[in-house]
Order: structure tokens, then sequence, then C-alpha cells
């Protein structure tokens, strides 16, 4: 999506917001671009959204989480939560149940049939990861790895304390 209009940049007046070179949206992008290819590939075959998939492989890391756990986990919504984790319920991918430490909280985890699919997919989501990553040196993964870490930890200061004015 990158574009080279020099002639047209000089047009752009210093408040006008360059869609195409502004990071969260190219960031967006890229995420949505990553996001759907793999999902392509077990969409269709396990009946899962991007959501479901998050959340089975929030679920196969960390078990007995509940649903706020997986909201602040992955930065999604609680409707898109709400939907993914009713969806794995009906497919038997997880399962719900009562923490015997807080008798209040559901905790969700993997089923065994959610183990098989997670255990299916994962090496699948490996392959495109090293795919994508393939395309960078070594050192431009280390760099990348430390960009990211700097931009989540600002994110996340933007979310504890709000963003600047």
């Amino acid at each position: 999506m990158t574009t080279d209009n020099t002639a047209t940049d000089s047009a752009v007046a210093p408040d006008d917001l360059r869609l195409e070179r502004f990071l969260p949206y190219r960031l967006s992008v890229l995420s949505n671009r990553v996001s759907n290819a793999i999902a392509d590939a077990y969409g269709t075959r396990f009946h899962l959204t991007i959501p479901a998939w998050r959340v089975m492989a929030i679920l196969g890391r960390f078990p007995d989480m509940s649903a706020a756990d997986l909201v602040e986990q992955t930065a999604m919504d609680k409707v898109a939560i709400s939907r993914a984790v009713s969806s794995l319920l009906k497919n038997d991918y997880i399962t719900r149940s009562e923490d015997p430490a807080d008798r209040r909280r559901q905790v969700l985890n993997l089923s065994e049939l959610g183990r098989e699919v997670y255990a299916r997919i994962v090496p699948l989501a490996h392959q495109y990861e090293r795919d994508l990553m393939s395309s960078l040196s070594t050192e431009e993964r280390q760099q990348l790895d430390s960009i990211i870490e700097k931009l989540m930890d600002r994110a996340q200061a933007w979310a504890d304390r709000g963003l600047i004015d």
C-alpha cells in the first residue's frame, strides 16, 4: 500500500492525516492481513473466527481464565470475547466451570477437542510467522522485537494514564 506521491505530498496541508503513512493504521492493516491469511487456513476447517482462535490460543497457553481475563490479555472488547466464547462453547472447543477458589468466578479452559484443534493450528501459525519473518534479516528481527516492545509499553502507559493532550 506504499505510494510515492512526492508531487502530491507537497499539496497535503500539515494538519491533514496521510492515513497511508499513519503508523496505527499501518499496524492495523498489517495485523488484519496476517490474521486473515492465517484465518483462511483454519477458519473453514475448524469453524473458527479470528477472535475465537485468539481466545483458544490464550487458553492454550494460560488455562483457567475468566472472560474478563481474556479481555485484558487480548485487548479485545467484551462483546468480541463474549461472542467468541459462546461460539467456542457451542462447538465444544472450550469448557466453562466454577473457580474452586472463588465460586463467583467462571473459568474457561480448552476441552479435549479444543486441545486437539489447538495442537493442529499452532504449527500452521508458526509456519506463517516463519514465512513472514523470513523477509527480515536476523538484525531486523531483533530490532522489530525491540521496537514492538517499546510501542507496547507506550500504548500500555496510555491505557494506564490516558492519552497525552
